[in-house]
Order: C-alpha cells, then structure tokens, then sequence
C-alpha cells in the first residue's frame, strides 16, 4: 500500500481509465467538423455555431443593441455577436476566465452572488434586448440532481431577463433533456409572445441539452 493508504495499482487503473477517455474525446475532437470550422471562421469554441444555427431558425440577432451572455466562457457566443451587431453593448459573465473579447465586458464572478445582476446591469447602460444563458451546473453523475441544479440556474437566467429586457426582447438559455419545467415553462409564456424548444444541428447527438428560446418580450 501506499502512504496514502491506496493500492498503487489503483492509480494506475484510474490513469488508464482517464487516459482512454481523453483518447476518446481527443478522437472526437479532431474528427468533429465543427471543431475545424471553428478553428476556421476564428471562433473560439463549436458552441458558436449553435447560436448561429438557432438564429438561423429564430432570428434572434437581429437589430440588437444591447445584449448579455450568462456562461460566456471561452466567448464564442459573444464573438457571434459581436459578428452579427459590431456596434452592440456585450457583457458576458462567467466563473471560469475568459480571454478578451473586443468591445465585450467581462465579470469573472458567480453569476449567482447578489452583487452579479446589477454589475451586469450597470455596464450594459441600459435595458438588454436579448439575453443568453449557455450555464449549465456541473454534473455529479446522478440525472436527477444534474437537471434540478442546471434548472435552477435556467430559473436565476429568467428571472433576470424578464427583470432586465427591453420590450419585444428575447431571451435564450440552455435547458436539458425534457426541456423546461412546467412552472418555468408557464413563466415564460406569460411573459414572451412566443416560446419554443431547440436542438441545434451543432449540439452533439449524445448530448442532453436543448434550448428555450423565447422572443417578444411582453413586460414585467
């Protein structure tokens, strides 16, 4: 045994499980088309061309002056963005750090501590007319408590959306398999003239996620 108290042979049987996982999406990576579109068109991740691909079906890039991404990191959203409407005011939020992004204000903080909303409210200057939530919560392996904790980061998203939009405003957000909850889903429909569900070409097959993309923002 080991001083820690583990089987040597132990380690070596998780560093081969990890070594064959990374394999496994080193594989997928280089084989992805989108991944070497990405790397192509200047983009920073393949999680641009979901947001293209879900304007492409709801155009909801179109004419915005002031927009928020929640979950930028590593900022290919707002690099679509800023693609689409150069003169856009962006602020983008995240825990993790993310490079700079021309005419794109960064928060490296929680976007669930009390102080994160009005930070991103006072930078925009003025109400957004659309925001996005790519967040979703890390996974512990159990399905259940994944859902509920990405649901409630969803939950968070809405509510300051329908505290912040503009009227006539949209506001997309990452959801998983099954889509948003009833409550959420009543929530939205009250607010938005319209709310649909999405699975983007560019989401991976394997994937559970899904997006809420509700347009015509109505009003508090």
């Amino acid at each position: 045994m080991s001083r820690s108290g583990r089987d040597p042979g132990e380690r070596l049987r998780s560093a081969k499980k990890r070594s064959t996982s990374s394999a496994r999406w080193l594989t997928r990576q280089l084989n992805d088309p989108y991944v070497k579109q990405a790397k192509a068109d200047g983009y920073r991740s393949r999680a641009a061309y979901k947001l293209i691909e879900l304007d492409e079906k709801f155009a909801i890039l179109k004419g915005v002056k002031r927009a928020v991404d929640l979950g930028i990191a590593p900022g290919g959203w707002s690099q679509v963005l800023r693609k689409h409407n150069p003169s856009a005011r962006i602020v983008g939020i995240d825990l993790l750090p993310t490079e700079p992004i021309e005419g794109v204000t960064i928060f490296q903080m929680d976007f669930m501590a009390d102080e994160a909303p009005e930070a991103l409210e006072q930078a925009l200057e003025g109400p957004p007319d659309l925001v996005l939530s790519d967040m979703a919560a890390n996974t512990v392996g159990h399905k259940q408590t994944d859902h509920l904790r990405t649901m409630g980061l969803v939950e968070t998203a809405a509510d300051f959306a329908i505290r912040t939009l503009a009227p006539g405003g949209a506001f997309v957000a990452k959801v998983l398999a099954g889509g948003t909850d009833a409550t959420l889903l009543t929530l939205l429909k009250r607010h938005f003239a319209s709310v649909k569900h999405a699975k983007p070409p560019a989401s991976r097959k394997g994937s559970s996620e899904w997006y809420v993309v509700a347009k015509g923002f109505k009003g508090r």
